[in-house]
């Protein structure tokens, strides 16, 4: 990203003007959703090679060993490995292997859980078309757009899905995901999952394969549990957020800012109640920067994840953040912070947090 002005006697001249968030309506099509289900671009680069166990905690080491032959596996067609049985889980089988076809990454904040599902899908040995990444999220909203006899059909070619950060805290859309996951199973997809955690455990670092393995019910048969122990440093309760600027720096910002949105935050969620959320990464397409005038509390559940979504696909896309108005850790209401989808929120504030951080070079003194 780059920013710049034009001398003009004792000031700056903007750029251009801003663009508005809210006066785009992206129609994404289908394909199109299905091929970004990639790694988020701040996990292009990661590999194996560069996860670093802790020489403390073996579990890391044999998570990169096993991942690896996990994936060299994987190099041939379904119906190959099924023969030979899966990656030595499961016995010999005419049609599917009889042992697991996932694995699932079982492990508390902070040991890179999400680093190893980004790392597997690169070493897996297929074109990018035939292996797909996203969150639990991005898996249902997928569903929601396309349908889901049209999601078995498109998913049902390919070697493998991961799936980050697992949802354990919607009885609806986890019995929505697993069905589609066992249709996929009996096409021959293998699968790796992370998960988060559920309500009333936020923050323990704990491990969650049980809660997991009983969420899926019938699909737990298909998964071997790879625990990854390590330190849980992530988890400092909630990251201060630094303090908003004023309205006009913040309009200045985004005038002096190529490639910048400005839009005015009651506003900006009024719109995102009128696309679809699997649109949210379309929607963000060659913004460099966003800014937000009068940030406010969210005024109910529905709208806050919504924005959890918006919030998420600007942090894998690494889209600095500029905002006005009240800070982004008074988001959300306390009910919101206690309630059932806390661990949404909290990420949120996180991630917001972190962009504005990133943001902070937008504005001169």
């Amino acid at each position: 990203m780059s920013t710049s002005t034009t001398a003009s006697g004792s000031g700056a001249l903007p750029d251009a003007t801003p663009s508005s968030l809210c006066a785009r309506e992206p129609h994404v099509p289908a394909d199109r959703l299905v091929a970004e289900m990639v790694p988020p671009p701040r996990f292009d680069s990661v590999r194996f090679e560069t996860y670093i166990p802790d020489p403390d905690q073996p579990s890391q080491s044999d998570a990169v060993r096993v991942l690896g032959a996990f994936a060299a596996g994987l190099g041939e067609s379904p119906s190959g490995a099924a023969k030979r049985g899966f990656l030595g889980f499961g016995r010999k089988s005419a049609k599917t292997p009889a042992g697991p076809r996932g694995v699932y990454l079982d492990g508390g904040y902070g040991v890179g859980k999400t680093h190893l599902l980004a790392s597997l899908w690169h070493a897996t040995p297929a074109e990018p078309s035939l292996k797909a990444f996203g969150t639990f999220v991005e898996l249902t909203n997928l569903v929601g757009a396309l349908g889901f006899q049209q999601t078995v059909r498109t998913l049902s070619g390919h070697r493998l899905l991961c799936i980050d950060e697992f949802e354990l805290d919607d009885p609806g859309d986890t019995v929505l995901v697993s069905s589609l996951l066992a249709r996929l199973v009996e096409s021959g997809v293998a699968l790796a999952a992370t998960s988060n955690t559920l309500p009333g455990k936020l923050g323990e670092g704990r491990f969650a394969s049980v809660d997991f393995l009983r969420e899926i019910q019938g699909l737990s048969a298909h998964f071997r549990s790879l625990r990854i122990d390590g330190e849980d440093y992530r988890h400092r309760g909630l990251p201060e957020a630094p303090a908003p600027y004023s309205d006009e720096q913040v309009t200045k910002a985004a005038y002096a800012t190529a490639g910048a949105s400005l839009d005015d935050f009651p506003q900006l969620l009024g719109h995102l109640a009128r696309v679809h959320p699997s649109r949210y990464g379309a929607l963000t397409d060659g913004v460099e920067a966003v800014c937000l005038t009068d940030v406010r509390p969210v005024p109910d559940q529905s709208t806050a994840l919504r924005l959890v979504v918006l919030a998420d696909r600007l942090y894998d896309r690494e889209v600095p953040v500029l905002a006005s108005g009240r800070p982004f850790d008074e988001l959300f209401s306390e009910e919101m912070l206690n309630g059932g989808y806390r661990k949404k929120y909290f990420r949120a504030i996180s991630r917001l947090t972190a962009l504005a951080r990133d943001a902070a070079p937008l504005v001169r003194s």
